[in-house]
This record gives C-alpha cells, structure tokens and sequence, in this order.
C-alpha cells in the first residue's frame, strides 16, 4: 500500500485535510498568518483530542507529502501541499 494511502486512512487525518483546504472557512476566528498556514494549537482545538495525538496525525500527513510546516517561533503553522496532493490523485487516476 501507498504510504499515502495510509496516511489517508484515518478519519481525522481526512478531516484535517478539509479542514485545511479552505482555512478562513474552518477557523475562522484566526486568519492564514500571511500564507503560512494553521497553527497546531487550532487544528488540536478543532479535531478536540490531545496535543500529541494531533501532533502525530500532522506528522504523518506531512510525511505522505500532503502538508507543508512552517516554524514561526515557538509556533508551527500547517498548510497543504497542493501540488502533492494533485499528482497523488493524478497517480491514483491513471494507475486505478
């Protein structure tokens, strides 16, 4: 299996990523810090389960490809990788 697949196969990790795909839609009480992304403490409050728990499904989206980190002091800010996530789809359209 895809190791994207599995990073796909987990229901919270598929709702970070929507999540993700229209920020100022999904927290809306925080603006896209100048196009870096979410800050991990938002996404924690959202999906409502502990720091580390989300923290892992971060790494592992961001693992498979489908997010992008960026450091900003003591914050880090998630954003998808757009460009990943559609050659994976591609992938997946022309090898299904």
């Amino acid at each position: 299996m895809l190791p994207e697949c599995k990073a796909l196969a987990n229901e919270t990790r598929l709702r970070i990523l929507e999540w993700l795909k229209d920020p100022a839609a999904s927290f809306p009480a925080a603006a896209d810090t100048a196009g870096l992304g979410v800050c991990v403490g938002l996404i924690q409050q959202k999906a409502g389960t502990s720091a580390s728990t989300v923290s892992a499904h971060l790494a592992i989206l961001q693992r498979a490809g489908f997010l992008l980190a960026t450091r900003q002091g003591q914050w880090t800010y998630y954003r998808r990788d757009e460009d990943r996530i559609r050659a994976f789809t591609e992938r997946l359209h022309r090898d299904l």
